[in-house]
């Protein structure tokens, strides 16, 4: 490979598990981070016992009983990192964060001036010795493009738990100690042996994850194979996608040629006065320039890799931060990264906050490319009205906070008024899901109500009046049989009717324990309701539309 060729030497350095660590807990502690029922991120004692990212929560909790569930949030792993990530611009100011828990920067001039990659690192450790929150392994792995460095440094070995003033072994040598240091031109020997999957994963796009199953299906599971392919044909079978994996694969960057700095005019900026102290009224102008700036690109055929995000204070006081993704930063991932370093900033240590509030606030896209586009299919996928709901999600959170978005999710359950319920967006994955379905929804559940569901449910059923023909009440005996057949309800005449479905819930448990049966009927002037019968009182419980 010439010189010439070879993408920029980076280092890479990784907090493992940085989520648990974020949530106040140390390494030694059973921690699961959970998000939509699986787990995201475990501690070194709860994968000790064989728990995995990827596992629902319930086998999770299986297989280490005495863990400590932790909601999964990102804005507060972002606020926790800010001030780490602070720290780093000791080394150099050219600090990239991909993601909390994880940074990068150009080692050009920074190595030189400390002695070489190892050295550097030594000092990377240092520094974050004192920045940490409490202790925890650090990784840092330096190579030619940032693929090739995190893969370095998740194979390094973890240095011992650092601590403030604790700066760490130093490396005994490249690929040894807590810095792992791959020689220029070395990537694609030590990218040989990992999966597809881990450069799909850093593309981070759908069409990636779909390009690398296919190819684990067709036996190209290592990067060492799909480089061993001609580039050529992997993009003539496996389009742009397939080749963006087969060029992170030969230890290249992804995008090689379409990259450039853009005009200092994409930049968007917005002056406010008054001043603005809140990190939710600041979110929510980040995502107007968010959107403006999208649309401003997407216009032009372009995509954001990188983007500086400039906040300036009344008193002078200036906080920039570089954010990257492979797969480009959409308008609501913009939105995102902003909330997440205003609420590092404003919400971070008393040391390190402004002392007056935001008067500009600045979105400069560091890199751009050439937008690839998408095949959309015939049925199904992604469409521009989800793109749409996305950014309006994105607005109302901003506006109101996370924890105020709700989405409906399906749930199990024998009525109707039990199956469905309401979640926050922030705490299920909508990624592809246009219905968000609990685990166990399915059942079985002896008793519930046969389809179709009422199309209005009441959330207070009120009490109604059932009686047979004899103008007697109506009732279910304790076997499950009706008492008379329904003549009217109310002041209605009942014309036909169905049931009852008993249901006998929670009986081993006195104060929980529930004892129903429904009914549907249909009136003479056509409509058709569902009833229940609880402690001898009937109610509307729905209405079929």
């Amino acid at each position: 490979m010439a010189t010439d060729d070879l993408p920029e030497r980076t280092l890479v350095v990784r907090v493992p598990d940085w989520p648990v660590l974020a949530a106040g807990h140390e390494g030694s502690d059973a921690v699961l981070v959970v998000h939509a029922n699986r787990v995201v991120a475990a501690s070194a004692a709860a994968r000790a016992v064989g728990v995995r990212t990827g596992l629902r929560r319930r086998e999770a909790q299986r297989r280490c009983s005495d863990a400590t569930l932790v909601p999964a949030d990102p804005a507060r792993d972002a606020r926790v990192f800010e001030p780490v990530a602070a720290a780093l611009e000791a080394v150099t100011p050219r600090v990239e964060v991909s993601r909390p828990g994880a940074a990068a920067f150009g080692t050009r001039g920074p190595s030189c001036y400390h002695g070489g990659d190892a050295a550097l690192g030594a000092r990377v450790l240092e520094v974050l010795a004192a920045a940490l929150p409490r202790p925890a392994p650090v990784r840092v792995g330096v190579a030619d493009g940032s693929f090739a460095a995190t893969c370095a440094a998740r194979a390094g070995p973890p240095a011992r738990a650092l601590g403030p003033g604790d700066a760490g072994d130093p490396p005994e040598g490249a690929g040894e100690g807590p810095v792992r240091v791959t020689p220029p031109g070395g990537s694609p020997e030590a990218l040989a042996p990992w999966p597809v999957r881990a450069a799909a994963a850093h593309l981070g796009t759908p069409e990636a994850e779909v390009a690398a199953e296919v190819l684990g299906r067709l036996g190209v599971v290592t990067l060492g194979a799909l480089a061993a392919l001609p580039a050529p044909d992997v993009l003539a079978r496996f389009g742009t996608d397939g080749a963006l994996l087969h060029r992170l694969a030969r230890g290249l960057d992804p995008w090689p040629l379409a990259t450039r700095r853009p005009a200092p005019e994409l930049a968007l900026a917005t002056e406010l006065d008054p001043t603005v102290e809140r990190v939710d009224a600041l979110a929510f102008r980040a995502v107007a320039l968010a959107d403006e700036l999208h649309a401003r690109l997407a216009g032009d055929g372009r995509v954001c890799l990188r983007l500086a995000i400039e906040v300036e204070t009344e008193h002078g006081e200036l906080r920039r931060r570089s954010w990257r993704h492979e797969g480009g930063l959409t308008a609501a991932a913009v939105a995102e990264r902003a909330r997440w370093q205003l609420d590092g900033w404003l919400s971070g240590p008393v040391a390190e906050r402004p002392t007056a509030g935001i008067t500009r606030l600045l979105l400069d896209p560091e890199e751009v490319v050439a937008a690839r586009g998408r095949q959309l299919g015939f049925w199904g996928g992604e469409t521009r009205i989800d793109e749409g709901a996305a950014r309006a999600l994105a607005r109302v959170a901003a506006l109101l906070g996370t924890e105020a978005v709700a989405v409906p999710e399906v749930r199990g359950g024998r009525g109707p008024g039990d199956r469905v319920g309401t979640v926050p967006a922030a705490a299920v994955d909508l990624t592809g899901a246009r219905v968000v379905v609990r685990p166990g929804s399915e059942g079985p559940w002896p008793g519930h109500l046969p389809a179709p569901s009422p199309a209005l449910v009441f959330p207070d059923p009120a009490a109604v009046d059932l009686r047979d023909a004899e103008d007697r009440p109506v009732g279910v005996g304790g076997r499950g049989l009706i008492s008379a057949a329904p003549a009217r309800l109310g002041r209605h005449r009942v014309v036909g009717w169905a049931g009852p479905w008993p249901a006998e819930e929670r009986w081993w448990d006195p104060d929980r324990a529930r004892r129903r049966a429904r009914v549907q009927v249909v009136l003479e002037d056509g409509s058709a309701h569902l009833l229940a019968l609880e402690h001898g009182t009937w109610h509307l419980e729905g209405t079929y539309d």
